[in-house]
């Protein structure tokens, strides 16, 4: 029997582990987002991307045979493209290097983004009739994707995640309006599959998902990233000095309310702390959008806006920024739908002036209006006076779905409810002309809703009269009508519909500041 020695032994157990070590930096790897199950965009070529040792040779297969041949850099990375694939079943991709990876069960079809906050957050199994829609949720055709919360200082090349074919056991937890929108689009598409990125965050703001670049090169908005640099050093100290003074305060209110057996007031909430705040600029687009970006996609839905209310004016450059700054990463034109946002609490018993959601909304109009390729589609009829967090996901999916079906993949369907085009003053009384009014009809009895005002700026609201395609409006107390607001409030009470059964757009004739 050969007897080794004890040094002989820990230097072969350092060498083993040193060409393990060796082996392992120079494993072939791949971004989350590149995986078994994966969807990627059809009829464009599929990227592929990663990491491996500095030089190292990796072959790219399809279906056994051999399409494409790559070396890593001298920083270890290394990207790939293969032939654009039809929508359907995708062979295996093999990845041969020091290591061998195979990506099984792929498809090619269409991958839309599902971003935004709470509202694009909001589970399918919390929507309505949730718990029906999760057990009848079996489309492997459509991929799930889901983008854990990050925030990130830089840009990120990577996230975690993984590809999952949508079943009852998977979408619970998933996007309901995202689930809802790629559901009607396959069903509308004799099948073409679907794959959905979720990447959301409940009560962020806009700024957020938008890159530092495209902030600072905007005088309206490149306080933002001020703002968000002086977080930990000026925002934050204040904010929790506040924190602490409230909370002593509330303390008292709390004690003297429990004393009287009165409810107790609502705590202050604790400014989030350095490093661990969503709501500064960029720093979800760095964690949670940024390492998507080499991957194709169709386009993007975007539910978000509530936490920018109060900032209408400034929305109305940032939203269009975001957009603009999203295809440029991409190097795509991308399709862009956006959710107006919908009605919330009380309904005015008086015209609203309304300088928060009526004003938000408006921004959201005019970004979908005047940026090309992005739609929108209203929530202005389905939301909760006494939940910021409506129910009824699948009417927004599937407006959203029909904006895409018209004007992303040209079919002939009914996309848009009533738009506001011109109105004109006729004897004491305002007529307002819309687009996409065929079928214009008032459910429930008389148009409600419609506000008019004379030139002392003061709104009341109007008797209306459907007249064909236009609506006429009066009021005994207004003699000389100059502008008209329709919908114009945090949840108005507005009944205008077209013939397919779509909401009238909110809009003004004014730009008058309240």
């Amino acid at each position: 029997m050969r007897i080794f020695s004890r040094r002989w032994m820990m230097a072969a157990g350092a060498a083993v582990t040193a060409m393990t070590m060796m082996t392992a930096r120079a494993e072939v790897k791949l971004p989350a987002i590149l995986s078994k199950n994966m969807l990627v965009q059809a009829d464009v070529p599929v990227r592929l991307w990663g990491s491996a040792a500095a030089g190292e040779e990796i072959t790219v297969k399809l279906g056994g045979t051999e399409a494409a041949k790559v070396k890593a850099g001298a920083d270890g990375r290394w990207s790939a493209e293969l032939p654009a694939q039809k929508a359907g079943p995708v062979a295996d991709i093999e990845l041969l290097a020091t290591n061998t990876l195979t990506l099984t069960n792929v498809l090619a079809g269409d991958v839309w983004i599902c971003s935004g906050q709470s509202n694009m957050q909001f589970g399918t199994s919390s929507s309505l009739n949730g718990k029906d829609e999760v057990a009848a949720a079996a489309f492997p055709a459509i991929r799930l994707f889901k983008v854990p919360g990050v925030i990130a200082e830089t840009p990120q090349d990577d996230c975690k995640g993984q590809w999952v074919e949508c079943s009852p056991a998977t979408v619970a937890n998933f996007s309901a309006v995202g689930f809802f929108f790629g559901r009607e689009l396959q069903q509308k598409l004799a099948g073409r599959p679907m794959g959905l990125i979720g990447s959301n965050w409940g009560g962020t703001v806009a700024e957020a998902w938008t890159p530092q670049p495209a902030l600072e090169k905007d005088p309206a908005l490149a306080g933002l990233v001020k703002a968000g640099k002086d977080y930990a050093t000026v925002n934050y100290p204040a904010a929790l000095k506040k924190y602490e003074t409230d909370s002593a305060t509330w303390k008292k209110a709390a004690d003297a309310a429990k004393a009287e057996r009165n409810p107790t007031p609502r705590a202050p909430g604790k400014p989030a702390e350095p490093g661990k705040n969503p709501n500064l600029a960029s720093v979800l687009y760095n964690g949670m959008i940024h390492p998507l970006t080499r991957y194709p996609v169709k386009g993007a839905i975007w539910y978000q806006g509530e936490s920018n209310t109060g900032r209408a004016a400034q929305y109305k450059v940032l939203l269009p920024a975001m957009i603009t700054s999203w295809r440029a990463v991409w190097g795509q034109d991308l399709a862009f739908g956006i959710v107006q946002l919908a009605n919330f609490t009380a309904k005015d018993k008086e015209p609203s002036t309304s300088a928060w959601w009526a004003e938000l909304r408006e921004a959201q109009t005019l970004t979908a209006a005047n940026v090309p390729n992005c739609g929108m589609a209203l929530a202005i009829d389905i939301g909760d006076e006494k939940d910021i967090h409506p129910k009824n996901k699948q009417e927004v999916g599937r407006r959203l779905a029909l904006w895409a079906l018209a004007k992303v993949y040209g079919q002939k369907v009914a996309f848009s409810g009533p738009v506001y085009d011109v109105m004109k003053v006729e004897n004491g009384a305002i007529r307002v002309t819309f687009k996409n009014a065929a079928g214009l009809n008032a459910k429930g009895g008389a148009p409600t809703g419609f506000a008019i005002t004379g030139a002392d700026q003061k709104y009341v609201w109007a008797d209306a009269k459907i007249e064909g395609e236009t609506v006429v409006l009066r009021s005994d107390k207004v003699a000389a009508p100059v502008a008209v607001r329709y919908a114009w409030g945090n949840n108005p009470d507005a009944n205008l519909y077209n013939g397919a059964e779509l909401p009238a757009e909110p809009f003004r004739t004014d730009s008058w500041p309240k």
